[in-house]
Formats: structure tokens, sequence, C-alpha cells
């Protein structure tokens, strides 16, 4: 066990908590033309310390010589990592510049989608067993999306769609749109339609998952009377 790489999961994990439950606050506060600077502040702290988490990363694995091959073929998917660690939001704000409250929105998701990324490293470092470890990064996936899926949905929609009345109602259209049962909630906004299409379709990727770790559990618990 390395304490300097598991200090920094720790730290990356509260940040990772603190930044959802703040753009949680700040969409459901009801201040929805920009973002407040104290927002702005903790997302910047959140993104150095995912940056710092890492280039930590990079360097643990160097000094130990374990870049094998497949970590180096999976170089890309650490690219993709720093890339949604950035301070996009922030970056906006030092030019001045203000695209719009759907635009911003998007943007300030990224380094919620690189905290959820912690989270499942987290996840998946405190379970044991390889179907174990992918049931809770599928757990983790659906709920996660289903919540920043059902923010969204209250920031672009609450304003225009009589139908939708409170968050409440935008986290009940996200679950029933992420199990592909549908809402009668019916979205007005652009986003609002694009959301309504992309949850179902993530919901019937992540499904087969679900599937075969029913499976297992099955398995496990059948091989030992089948021995028998």
């Amino acid at each position: 066990m390395n304490s300097g790489k598991d200090f920094m999961r720790i730290i990356s994990l509260v940040s990772a908590i603190a930044l959802l439950a703040g753009l949680s606050f700040e969409v459901l506060s009801g201040h929805r033309s920009d973002f407040s600077q104290w927002y702005l502040w903790l997302q910047f702290a959140v993104c150095i310390i995912f940056m710092s988490d890492f280039l930590f990363s990079l360097y643990y694995y160097k000094r130990r010589a374990t870049l094998s091959e497949a970590r180096r073929h999976r170089a890309w998917l650490d690219v993709l990592f720093l890339l949604i660690s950035l301070p996009y939001l922030n970056v906006l704000d030092w030019l001045h510049l203000t695209p719009g409250r759907e635009i911003t929105m998007l943007v300030a998701t990224l380094p919620i989608i690189r905290s959820y990324i912690v989270m499942g490293m987290v996840v998946q470092w405190m379970l044991d067993g390889a179907v174990a470890k992918i049931f809770g990064a599928y757990v983790l996936t659906i709920v996660g999306v289903t919540y920043l899926a059902a923010l969204m949905f209250y920031d672009y929609e609450i304003d225009v769609n009589d139908e939708l009345r409170n968050f409440g109602n935008a986290l009940w259209w996200s679950a029933m749109n992420a199990t592909t049962v549908g809402s009668s909630i019916i979205p007005v906004t652009i986003a609002g339609k694009f959301l309504s299409v992309l949850l179902p379709v993530i919901g019937m990727m992540f499904f087969p998952i679900f599937t075969i770790y029913v499976t297992d559990i099955y398995n496990s618990k059948s091989r030992p009377k089948h021995n028998q």
C-alpha cells in the first residue's frame, strides 16, 4: 500500500464530493443567469487537485517502472481524464466570455464527470473481486448519471416547462428515462430533448452489466451444490 497514492485518492474523493455538492447548491439555489464566484473558485481548486492527482500518478508509475505496455495503450484515456479536469468555466470567466447558460452549464459538468471517475476508482479500490468491482462501478455510474442529468434538466427546463415544478420532478424524470420506462414530463428545450434520448441509451448500455453480476452470483451459489 502506498501512503502517498492513498492520500491523493482520499483528497480527490473529498474534492469530487465537494464539487458535486457545490454544483447542486448552485443549480437549486435558483441563480441561473451565471455561476457564482464562490463556485468558480471551488471548481478551480478542485480542478487543480484533479490535475495534481494526474501528475502524481505519472510520477508514481514512472518512479516504480510500472508503466506496462497495457498502460501505455491507455495513455489516450489518461489524457482524456486530464482534459476534462481543466477549469474551462474559470477560463471563460477570466476571458469575460458569456456563451449562454446552456453552454456554461455543459462546461461545468465536465469536472463533475471527472469527479465520478474519481469516485469509481475509489469504489473499485475498496471492493474485492472483478465482478464486484464492475458492479460497483455500474451502480455508481447509473446513480451519478441519473442525478447529474436531473440537475441539468432542472436547470434547463424549470423556467420554461410548466410540467416541471421542482427538483423532485426532475429526478423522477431522469430515473424513469434511465430505466427506459419514460416519463410524462415532456422536455421543451433542445438540451432537455437531447438528455431524454441520451439517458435511455446509457441505461440500455449498462443494463447487461447488472445481468452479468446477477448471473455470476447465481453461478457461484449453485456451483457448490453441483459439486456435491
